[in-house]
């Protein structure tokens, strides 16, 4: 498959946010810890996570300061709609703390989001380690134009039916 360029990433990227049940309060720890590097992006968020990171910043007085818009809750279809919104090119980079131990009722979903983050070339972390390199990272202050697969080929292959 042959590459072509993305649009460029501006400065203010959309980062999605999310993670699952034994690991918010992780994620929510790293939102706090970072929160004046996240003023500078647009965060879109999972219901039951983004109701975490809202009252935990609000006890702090945050809470304005932050631009976040949250989705469904994930088992009710926020980790498909942040999948949709990475297949439409809106989301720069996909934060999700997932639990590798507990077994997840929405696991097919998790997986589907974390396929199509792949497909489309999106950064994602999956633990506070690889976020924190990601965030600190010097593209996250610069325009960035990831490269993206062109499935053209893919797209018009004959079918037999």
């Amino acid at each position: 498959m042959i590459e072509k360029a993305a649009p460029t990433l501006p400065v203010c990227k959309t980062i999605a946010i999310v993670a699952h049940d034994n690991c918010k309060s992780d994620l929510v720890e790293w939102v706090r810890w970072n929160s004046s590097l996240l003023t500078r992006h647009k965060l879109i968020c999972t219901g039951t996570t983004g109701s975490k990171i809202e009252a935990a910043l609000k006890a702090e007085e945050e809470v304005s300061t932050i631009n976040m818009v949250k989705l469904l809750s994930g088992p009710l279809g926020g980790d498909l709609q942040l999948g949709a919104l990475i297949a439409e090119q809106k989301i720069d980079l996909l934060i999700f703390f997932w639990d590798p131990m507990q077994p997840q009722p929405h696991d097919v979903d998790v997986k589907a989001l974390l396929r199509i983050a792949v497909v489309y070339n999106v950064p994602f972390a999956n633990n506070r380690a690889t976020a924190d390199y990601l965030i600190a990272s010097r593209l996250m202050d610069e325009d960035y134009r990831p490269r993206r697969t062109d499935f053209s080929n893919y797209i018009d292959r004959p079918l037999n039916l």
